[in-house]
C-alpha cells in the first residue's frame, strides 16, 4: 500500500506565516519528532503552533467534509499563511479544562468507569440490600428439584405473588384472577376466597398472591405439581412462594432473588451503575453525591438575637411588611413575642418557623389597615426551597448564601442507587473502586483473576485488558494521585491536559500531529520525567509531537527546539534559533544563556528571617491532610512544593484562605477543618491571585480590569476639544450608550452563533473594531484617540503617558511583570492563565500596600519563559522588602531556590501525602534525605 504524500515527507513545511505577530516566518519542522517551540511570553510561540499549523488542520478536516455537510457547519477561516506541505491531521491537547459539569469525572473522560460498569453488569454478584444474603438465580428444574428434596411429603400452597406494597382496591384484578379459574387469593398473609365484587382499601398498602395449587410434596404427583410450579411462575413474572401448613413462606425465582426476603432485583445492564442515568442515579441526589441543604445554623447564625434585631439572616431586621406581621401573629398565637432571642423560644415555635405549620393565624392587613387575613405559615426553610430551583440566577446565589454542601445520606457520596451499591466483585461494589486513587485502583486489578471465580475470569478477560491499559497510561504521566469519581471541573489546566494525553496514548492512532500547550504546569520535576516518557511514546508510535513549553527538561529531551523571539509581542514573531538542542545551547540566543548557566536568577546571599512574627495555622485535617501545623514567618517569600496531589491546594486555597478571606471579608465558604489559627492581628488583608479569567466576553480587558481606563476616560473628558463639545466621562465608556458604536454596542466585534461549533466573533461593520462612533474618535490626545489608546501595547503606552504620573503608575506595573507586549484592549478571553493572573497580580501592586498584606500566588510562572520568571521574582521580591508576606505555590526550582522559607509537603500523593515532609531554608530542605523536592533542589543550588 502507497503512503500518503504527507507521510512520505520528512517536514513539515510552513511558507510565509503571519499570524499575529509573526514575521513573515518559512519554516521547517521535522516529522515523527518530539518537537519544543519556546520563547519568551508572547513571542509568537502560540501563534504558530495553534494559530497557524492547528487551524489550518482543522480548516482542512472541515473542506473533506461534503458542500452540504460545510452548508450547516460553516466554513473556518483561513489563517494568513502562504502554504503548509507536509501536514498531518492535527489534534490539540490545550490547556482549559474540558468541562464545567459536575458529572464528568476522571472516570468517565478516560473511559475506565465504562469498562467497569460493563464489568460490574456481566460478572458482578448480587447481594440482598436488607439482609446481605447471597442473590440467587435458578431455572424451572432446579426449583421443581429443591421442592421436592426440601419439602418431601409435606402439605404446601403454591403461591404466585400479583401485587407487592401497593395500594388499590384491586376490584378489577380479583375478578380477573377468578375469570383464570382460581378460587382462592392470600390477602396481606391470609389466604381467602375470591368473592363477587371483592374489593380492598384502597389507601393501604397491599400483598396479593394468586393460590395456584394446594398440594402435598410427593413423587407420584410429580407432573401436577410441575404444571402447578410452571403455571406459578408465569403467573408471578418469574418469582413464586412456597407456603407451608405453619405459615413459614419461601421464595423461588428464576431471577436474581434473596431468598430469605424474596427481594428481588432486574437483571443488572451497564446502565444501572452509570450515576448520569435514571435506572442507576441515587434518586435523593440525582447522581451527583452531594445535596445543597438548608441548615437551621445557616438561617440563624446567631441565636443570641431576637427576630427583630435580624436573628433570622435571610429576613434581616424588623421591617413594617407582610412576612414580619406574620411571624408577629405566630408568635402571639404561642404567647411569644417577636422581641425574645431565639435561643429562648420554645423548641416547637423556632420548628414553626422554620418549617411552618397548617394552623391558621390572624394577620393584621399592611394595605388596608382594620383588616386582617387568615392564613397558614409555610416556614422559612420551605420558602427558600421553593426559590432554590427555577428563580433568576441572581436570587439563587441568595439562596445560596444559606445552603450547606453535605454527603448524600442515602448514598454515602457514592452517586448510585443502592441496589447498584450491592453488586460486588472479590467484596468491592464500584463506588468503593471510584473513590480510590488510581494507585490503590492499580494494586486492587493486580491478581484479581486470583481472587474471582473461573466464570468471572471468562466473562471478564477483554475487560480488565482495557482497563489495565487505561489506568497504566494515567499512571504513566504522573496522575497515580487521582481518583475516577474527582469531577473535571477541580482538576488544574496540566491536569486536564495530561487526562486527555493518557486517552489520546489509549486510543493508538498513527500519524497524527499533536499539538500541546505546556503540559508540565502544576507537575513536580519527578512527575515531569514520567511526563516526557508517555510524550516520546506517542512519538514513538510513529506520531509527530509539537509541545509549547518552557521547560528546561522537556528541552533536553527533545529531538527538535524552535526558539521564538527576540522579543515579545511587536519585537518578537521570528525564529531566532532552530535545531537539536545540543546546538541551540550554545546559540547565543535568550533561551540559550539560561540554559547554559550564563543567566538565571541569583542566589540571595542572606534569607530573610521576617518580622520575628508568625501566622501558624494548627490541626489541618481537610482531604488527606494528617493534622498539618504550618508556621509561617510574617515579612518572608514562602514557598509551598510538593509532588502533584501532596495537599498544597488543599491547605492553602481549601483551608488558609478561605480563614484569612474571612477574618478580613466576612466571606461564607467554609474553611476545610483545622483546629485553631495565631497571628491574624499581623495581617490587615489578603489577595490571591489565581489563573481565573479576568472576564468571560470580550468587554474584559487589562485597561478596564487594572481600573486605569478610568484615569485614561478623565484624562480625554478634560482636553479643550471636549470640554466644548461637552463630554463627560461616560462619552468615552463603549459599554454605556452616547459614545459607542451602537450597531455592536461597543464590543468592537459581533458574535456570530454557530450551530455545532464554537461561536465566532467577527470585527464590526460599522465602526471597524474601534468600538466607538465617529464624534468620539475626533477627541485626540497626543493625535491619538480613545480607540488608538486601547490598540497600544502597554510598552508604547508607558512612554505616551510619561508626564500622566496617575496613569502611568498602573501601566507601569503591567510592564514590570512582563506583559509589556500586550495592548490595553486586548480581549480577556484571549488571554492565557498566566497573563491573567500576571494581570491580576498587576492590578494589585498598583494599589498602595500598607506592609500588613498576604499575598498568595498559585504557580504564577505559568506560561513564563526564564526571563519572564527573572522579572517577576523581582517585583514580587520588592513587596517582601516592604514588609509584606508573599506566599507562593509552585513546582519551579529557580523559583524555589530563592525563597527564605520552603515548606515541602508529602512524600508522596493522594493518601500517602497530606504531612508536611520538611520546612526550612531552601538549603535545609535540600539537605532532607526524604524529600522529593529537596533531591531536584541540591542539584539546582550546587548548579
Amino acid at each position: 500500500m502507497s503512503q500518503s504524500p504527507a507521510a512520505q515527507e520528512e517536514y513539515i513545511e510552513i511558507f510565509g506565516a503571519r499570524e499575529h505577530n509573526l514575521k513573515n516566518l518559512d519554516i521547517k519542522i521535522p516529522r515523527n519528532k518530539l518537537v519544543v517551540v519556546t520563547g519568551l511570553s508572547g513571542s509568537g510561540k502560540s501563534s504558530l503552533a495553534f494559530d497557524t499549523i492547528y487551524a489550518e488542520g482543522q480548516r482542512r478536516y472541515m473542506e473533506s467534509f461534503s458542500a452540504y455537510a460545510r452548508s450547516f457547519l460553516g466554513g473556518l477561516e483561513r489563517p494568513d499563511v502562504d502554504k503548509i506541505n507536509g501536514l498531518s491531521p492535527v489534534i490539540a491537547i490545550e490547556q482549559k479544562t474540558t468541562s464545567k459539569n459536575p458529572r464528568s469525572t476522571v472516570g468517565t473522560v478516560t473511559e475506565i468507569y465504562d469498562f467497569m460498569r460493563l464489568l460490574y453488569a456481566r460478572a458482578g454478584e448480587a447481594y440482598s440490600y436488607i439482609t446481605g444474603n447471597k442473590m440467587i438465580r435458578q431455572t424451572e428444574d432446579q426449583i421443581i428439584e429443591q421442592l421436592f428434596s426440601r419439602f418431601l411429603d409435606k402439605k404446601l400452597y403454591i403461591l404466585a405473588p400479583v401485587v407487592r406494597g401497593r395500594k388499590g382496591h384491586y376490584r378489577e384484578l380479583f375478578e380477573q384472577i377468578r375469570k383464570m379459574g382460581f378460587s382462592k387469593v392470600r390477602v396481606d398473609g391470609v389466604v381467602m376466597e375470591i368473592a363477587p365484587k371483592m374489593q380492598l382499601d384502597r389507601y393501604k398498602i397491599h400483598d396479593i398472591e394468586i393460590v395456584i395449587d394446594r398440594i402435598v410434596a410427593d413423587e407420584s404427583d410429580r407432573f401436577r405439581i410441575t404444571q402447578s410450579l410452571k403455571s406459578g411462575l408465569q403467573h408471578g413474572k418469574g418469582v413464586i412462594m412456597i407456603r407451608e401448613e405453619n405459615g413459614e413462606i419461601h421464595h423461588f425465582s428464576k431471577y436474581l432473588m434473596d431468598p430469605e426476603t424474596g427481594l428481588s432485583y432486574d437483571e443488572p445492564a451497564p446502565n444501572l451503575f452509570s450515576f448520569n442515568s435514571p435506572y442507576g442515579a441515587c434518586p435523593t441526589c440525582n447522581g451527583l453525591g452531594i445535596t445543597e441543604e438548608i441548615t437551621q445554623e445557616s438561617i440563624i447564625p446567631d441565636p443570641a438575637l431576637s427576630i427583630t434585631r435580624g436573628g433570622i439572616a435571610p429576613l434581616g431586621e424588623y421591617r413594617d411588611i407582610w412576612i414580619f406581621k406574620k411571624i408577629e401573629a405566630i408568635l402571639k398565637h404561642y404567647k411569644c413575642s417577636i422581641s425574645t432571642p431565639i435561643k429562648d423560644l420554645p423548641k416547637q415555635v423556632v420548628d414553626v418557623l422554620l418549617y411552618g405549620d397548617k394552623v391558621e393565624v390572624a394577620v393584621d392587613s399592611v394595605k388596608y389597615p382594620g383588616t386582617q387575613w387568615h392564613t397558614t405559615f409555610e416556614g422559612i426553610v420551605n420558602f427558600l426551597q421553593k426559590y432554590q430551583e427555577g428563580s433568576s440566577d441572581k436570587i439563587q446565589d441568595w439562596v445560596s448564601e444559606f445552603t450547606i454542601t453535605q454527603t448524600c445520606a442515602e448514598c454515602q457520596g457514592y452517586r448510585l442507587k443502592k441496589e447498584a451499591l450491592h453488586f460486588k466483585i472479590a467484596e468491592k461494589h464500584i463506588g468503593e473502586l471510584a473513590v480510590m486513587d488510581i494507585r490503590s485502583l492499580s494494586d486492587w486489578f493486580d491478581g484479581l483473576e486470583e481472587r474471582i471465580t473461573e466464570k468471572q475470569n471468562i466473562i471478564g478477560a477483554e475487560v480488565l485488558k482495557e482497563i489495565r491499559k487505561r489506568i497504566g497510561f494515567l499512571l504513566d504521566i504522573g496522575l497515580d494521585y487521582l481518583s475516577l469519581n474527582r469531577p473535571l471541573r477541580t482538576l488544574s489546566g496540566g491536569e486536564a491536559q495530561r487526562i486527555r494525553l493518557a486517552t489520546q496514548i489509549g486510543t493508538q492512532l498513527v500519524g497524527v500531529l499533536y499539538i500541546l500547550d505546556e503540559p508540565s504546569i502544576g507537575l513536580h520535576q519527578r512527575d515531569n520525567e514520567k511526563l516526557i516518557k508517555a510524550l516520546q511514546s506517542l512519538r514513538d508510535l510513529g506520531n509527530s509531537v509539537l509541545v509549547v513549553e518552557h521547560d528546561k527538561d522537556m528541552m533536553m529531551a527533545s529531538d527538535f527546539v524552535l526558539d521564538m523571539g527576540p522579543g515579545a509581542g511587536r519585537h518578537g514573531g521570528q525564529v531566532v534559533a532552530a535545531g537539536r538542542p545540543s546546538e541551540i545551547f550554545n546559540n547565543g540566543s535568550v533561551t540559550a544563556r539560561y540554559l547554559s548557566g550564563k543567566l538565571g536568577l541569583p542566589i540571595p546571599k542572606e534569607r530573610r528571617k521576617g518580622k520575628g512574627k508568625s501566622l501558624v495555622l494548627r490541626g489541618a485535617t481537610g482531604n488527606n491532610l494528617k493534622n498539618v501545623t504550618l508556621d509561617l514567618p510574617l515579612g518572608t517569600l514562602i514557598l509551598i512544593t510538593g509532588v502533584s496531589g501532596s495537599g498544597k491546594s488543599t491547605l492553602i486555597h481549601e483551608t488558609l484562605y478561605p480563614i484569612l478571606n474571612r477574618e478580613f471579608y466576612n466571606s461564607k465558604k467554609e474553611p476545610m477543618p483545622f483546629k485553631s489559627i495565631e497571628g491574624l492581628k499581623e495581617l490587615d488583608k489578603v489577595i490571591e491571585v489565581d489563573q481565573s479569567p479576568i472576564g468571560r466576553t470580550p468587554r474584559s480587558n487589562p485597561a478596564t480590569y487594572t481600573g486605569v481606563f478610568s484615569d485614561i476616560r478623565t484624562l480625554f473628558t478634560e482636553l479643550p476639544e471636549a470640554k466644548i463639545r461637552g463630554y463627560k466621562p461616560g462619552r468615552f465608556s463603549f459599554n454605556v450608550k452616547g459614545g459607542r458604536c451602537e450597531d455592536c454596542e461597543g464590543a468592537g466585534m459581533k458574535l456570530i452563533e454557530m450551530d455545532f461549533l464554537p461561536d465566532v466573533h467577527i470585527p464590526c461593520e460599522t465602526c471597524k473594531g474601534k468600538r466607538y462612533n465617529r464624534e468620539t474618535l475626533e477627541v485626540r490626545f497626543k493625535g491619538k484617540s480613545i480607540s488608538d489608546v486601547l490598540d497600544m501595547t502597554v510598552e508604547q503606552a508607558v512612554e505616551f503617558f510619561e508626564f500622566q504620573p496617575k496613569i502611568l503608575r498602573k501601566i507601569k506595573t503591567l510592564s514590570e511583570v512582563g506583559l509589556g507586549y500586550i495592548t490595553l484592549g486586548q480581549h480577556a478571553t484571549t488571554l492565557s492563565g498566566g497573563e491573567a493572573q500576571r494581570v491580576k497580580l498587576a492590578t494589585e501592586l498598583s494599589k498602595k500596600d500598607t506592609g500588613k498584606t498576604f499575598y498568595i500566588l498559585d504557580e504564577p510562572t505559568t506560561g513564563l519563559h526564564f526571563q519572564d520568571i527573572d522579572l517577576l521574582m523581582g517585583v514580587l521580591q520588592k513587596l517582601v522588602d516592604k514588609g509584606n508576606t508573599v506566599l507562593i505555590i509552585e513546582h519551579n526550582l529557580d523559583v524555589i531556590k530563592v525563597a527564605d522559607r520552603v515548606v515541602d509537603l508529602g512524600p508522596e500523593g493522594g493518601n500517602k501525602g497530606g504531612t508536611i515532609v520538611v520546612q526550612g531554608t531552601p538549603e535545609e530542605v535540600a539537605a532532607h534525605p526524604k524529600s522529593h523536592t529537596g533531591r531536584f533542589l541540591k542539584a539546582e543550588l550546587n548548579s
